[in-house]
Formats: C-alpha cells, sequence, structure tokens
C-alpha cells in the first residue's frame, strides 16, 4: 500500500472576477483594452475582436457589457430582421462568432441595422472573417469594413499575473519559486494557464497537500 494520502475533490464552481480593475494589462491586450475601454468613443461601429482561446475576449466583453448595458446575442439565433427594431439604440456583443454556422442573411442585416442605428456592436471570435465559410459578398464588405482588435501571444509577465489571480480566484497563494517553475516548462498560453492552475488546484485537494514546486513537477 502506497503511505500517499488521496481525498476526494470535487468540482465547485469557482467564482472568476471579470471587472475592469481586474483586467491584467500588457503589450500583448494594451490596445484591445483602450479601444474597447473607450466605448462609446470607437474608431468604428462595428468591432471584431480576435484572439486564441483564454487570451481574454470573454473578460473584454465582459467590462463592455458593464460599461455599455450591451445586449448579448446568441450566435446560434440571431435576431430577425424585422425584430430588430427592438434593438433600437442599444450597444450589442456576439460572442464566439466562429463556433457556429450563422446565417448569413440575419447577421447581414444585423450589420446594417448597427450602422443605420449608429449603435455599436462587439463581435469575439477566435478566427478572422476571412476563414469563415462566408457566401454572401455583401456580409464578407461589411465584415471587413468593421475595425479589428487582436489579442495576441502573452508575455511572461502576464502569464505569471494571470496565474496569480486565477489562484486567487481560489483564496490560494503561490510561492514565487513555483511560479517561476512552471513558467519555463508550460505551454504560451493563458488556456494553458487556466489548465494548469485548475490541474493543481485539483491534484493539491486529492493529495492534500499544498501546492508546491514538488506537487508542480508531479503534475507536468
Amino acid at each position: 500500500m502506497s503511505s500517499t494520502t488521496w481525498q476526494m475533490s470535487f468540482d465547485l464552481p469557482v467564482s472568476t472576477a471579470m471587472t475592469r480593475d481586474d483586467f491584467i494589462l500588457d503589450e500583448a491586450n494594451q490596445t484591445a483594452y483602450d479601444v474597447v475601454a473607450a466605448w462609446p468613443d470607437w474608431p468604428a461601429n462595428i468591432m471584431i475582436l480576435a484572439g486564441p482561446v483564454g487570451s481574454g475576449k470573454s473578460h473584454l466583453a465582459a467590462i463592455y457589457v458593464e460599461m455599455s448595458a450591451a445586449v448579448s446575442l446568441n450566435a446560434a439565433e440571431l435576431p430577425l430582421p424585422a425584430d430588430l427594431s427592438e434593438l433600437e439604440g442599444a450597444a450589442l456583443l456576439l460572442e464566439d462568432a466562429h463556433c457556429v454556422q450563422l446565417d448569413e442573411t440575419r447577421l447581414f442585416h444585423l450589420l446594417n441595422h448597427v450602422r443605420e442605428q449608429g449603435s455599436r456592436l462587439l463581435i469575439t471570435t477566435r478566427t478572422w472573417p476571412e476563414s469563415w465559410p462566408l457566401t454572401l459578398p455583401d456580409l464578407r464588405s461589411r465584415l471587413r469594413a468593421a475595425h479589428p482588435l487582436e489579442l495576441h501571444e502573452p508575455s511572461d509577465r502576464l502569464l505569471r499575473q494571470v496565474m496569480v489571480k486565477l489562484f486567487a480566484d481560489r483564496q490560494l497563494t503561490v510561492e514565487a519559486r513555483v511560479l517561476d517553475y512552471l513558467l519555463v516548462r508550460m505551454e504560451r498560453s493563458l488556456s494553458a494557464a487556466g489548465r494548469l492552475v485548475d490541474d493543481l488546484d485539483r491534484l493539491s485537494l486529492e493529495r492534500g497537500r499544498a501546492i508546491t514546486r514538488q506537487l508542480a513537477s508531479e503534475l507536468l
């Protein structure tokens, strides 16, 4: 029998702080943050925010909603043209536009509505519209006219600060040497940082041990 003590762990919900004050600024996201946070003084009515998974798109979208009281639209069920009058004057948010087979006609009318009303629309996506399987030339043209914002790969500084924040969201404090150890060995993405924090938290609970360099080594 192994002397290692194991405990049951439960996937309890973690409250992730998503306010403007909680957003961690870095050269990877500074430009995108500055433009989104300048609402309603945007360079265009329609913004397309693109970046890899975990890069901060949802956090920026949450900041935009907090500032503008934007109406979130379901990318899989865009409103009919006849229903757009109900959105008159409202700021709008369309997240993860890359994930579904968009109704191109409805999206085209939505973009026209935003331009005609002088309102604002933020679209988040992992990929640029040029790679979407669109067939309507006019829709492609409308999307090309949108203002692009890109979230880039994170620096070491941003990865470290994000991991500190994610551990803090779980009421955990981790020594700097543990973070140093992880930073030189982990995948260079914010999504990987999130998975790593989650896995370390779970392993720590299962083993009944603090998150140390040794535990991080065992996980990796």
